[in-house]
């Protein structure tokens, strides 16, 4: 099963795609899509959505894992723009007939630390030891990408084994 996670967002969208093995999941690719302020919105989202079409075009997913949007009252802006990139994402995906998924962050978190307030950094630290990846350095984004991926992979584990029992 290929596992497609992304961390949507208008300047970084962050995405991975994973194998799940029996023995180890496997990273087949990893990046971001970045768009930039010189661009007008509509021209930002229809390069969100290009590549994202290009991307499950080229690696074929199952399964397509979100982040869900949150805000913060301090910020709501932050939560607009978020919002426009993963409605983007959803649709790109749904378009694909690619089945979606979405945790909030915090789930994330505590799958992957064990806490559902990690920082960005613990939960990088968590997923490359997982992922047998060296500590370079690379966007959070890509790290929080993987990081739903493996949440889908524990959360349909437990599933199963709960079925099982």
């Amino acid at each position: 099963m290929k596992i497609l996670g992304i961390d949507p967002g208008l300047d970084i969208t962050g995405y991975g795609v994973i194998k799940k093995n029996s023995v180890k999941p496997t990273i087949i690719e990893a990046g971001v899509i970045r768009t930039s302020h010189k661009e007008g919105l509509t021209d930002r989202l229809h390069n969100i959505h290009s590549q994202i079409t290009e991307l499950i075009d080229s690696t074929k997913p199952d399964i397509c894992i979100v982040e869900k949007l949150y805000s913060h009252y301090k910020h709501p802006m932050t939560a607009i723009l978020m919002a426009h990139a993963r409605g983007v994402v959803l649709f790109s995906a749904r378009e694909k007939n690619i089945t979606i998924v979405d945790y909030p962050a915090k789930t994330v978190k505590r799958a992957i630390t064990g806490n559902g307030n990690a920082s960005k950094v613990q939960v990088q630290r968590v997923v490359n030891k997982l992922l047998g990846l060296k500590d370079a350095e690379r966007p959070l984004d890509v790290t929080d990408a993987l990081a739903l991926c493996l949440t889908y992979i524990y959360h349909t584990n437990k599933e199963t084994e709960t079925v099982k029992i």
